[in-house]
């Protein structure tokens, strides 16, 4: 999927921009308030919503993978952390535990140490790969139980929404939890509002939608725009040749093995060493004098 592609009316709500744009927008949460509440599938509205910045970093990009935070808390001080992870990765629950794990080890630090009247922490990830090929299920919603199912914890709370196994149809689709995968996965394709389906009307859809609209762009928003396109293209550019500069180490590396081995061996000649591993006399001659000075 093209996260950026300038002939689409409306951003994709997972790229960079329309994340930050639709779940970081500090002032105006109302998409954001709604959309946690559909995430912890609460039957309890979210009044307010204070962003925390500094300790995890509010919105925050990876370049390898895609992956954004978002580190908030409502009125009732329950926290949230958000990640959107985008390419495939197996050990994202790994990640998640790890951002939650921290957040509760500074909240009992800030208390001296004390463990009780801790708020609820809700870790939730939002993938557009799947990683638990095992399960069905497109949301997944984990806390601390026995071995008779019986809860035992749940003042952490993780939470996975696997987004490439949502396939319901526009007709079948009646929760928020519902409208905002779809929201996720289609926004992007649609080119008029004609075209939206009657629950993009919703006050908390509405609003997101309009800041994804680039026909609606202030210049300084253009400006924003441009300019996540222009770092992402760079940071794309950047691990590019990290990947290249890991597979030239790596090429080496069997290379040199290679051709030690042959050395070692003593049944070739220099010639015949670099020829059959595609490489010249020299680079063969330098491994050669290398053996040499460890003997």
């Amino acid at each position: 999927m093209d996260l950026y592609n300038d002939n689409e009316r409306f951003i994709s709500l997972v790229s960079d921009y329309g994340f930050k744009a639709t779940f970081g927008n500090e002032s105006d949460t109302r998409f954001l308030r709604k959309a946690l509440q559909a995430l912890i599938n609460s039957p309890v509205a979210i009044q307010q919503v204070t962003f925390i910045q500094n300790e995890i970093k509010g919105v925050t990009r990876d370049s390898r993978s895609g992956i954004y935070d978002l580190f908030c808390k409502d009125e009732r001080g329950n926290e949230f952390i958000v990640e959107m992870q985008l390419s495939e990765y197996p050990e994202f629950i790994q990640r998640m535990k790890f951002y939650a794990f921290y957040r509760l080890n500074t909240l009992i630090r800030k208390g001296d140490y004390q463990f009780d009247n801790l708020p609820k922490i809700y870790c939730i990830g939002i993938l557009a790969v799947s990683i638990f090929s095992q399960i069905t299920d497109y949301q997944n919603i984990s806390v601390l139980k026995n071995q008779n199912n019986e809860l035992i914890d749940e003042q952490m709370t993780f939470i996975t929404v696997e987004l490439d196994k949502f396939d319901k149809d526009l007709s079948a689709i009646q929760s928020d939890l519902d409208k905002l995968i779809y929201t996720m996965k289609t926004i992007h394709e649609v080119s008029e509002p004609t075209q939206f389906p009657q629950f993009w009307n919703e006050e908390w859809l509405r609003v997101a939608i309009q800041e994804l609209d680039k026909r609606a762009f202030t210049p300084e928003q253009r400006l924003s725009y441009e300019m996540t396109i222009s770092a992402n293209a760079l940071a794309i550019k950047n691990e590019n040749k990290k990947i290249e500069e890991a597979k030239e180490t790596e090429r080496f590396a069997v290379k040199t093995e290679a051709v030690t081995k042959a050395l070692n061996g003593g049944k070739l000649t220099i010639e015949e060493i670099a020829e059959y591993n595609g490489i010249s006399v020299d680079f063969v001659l330098e491994i050669q004098r290398g053996l040499a000075k460890n003997q």
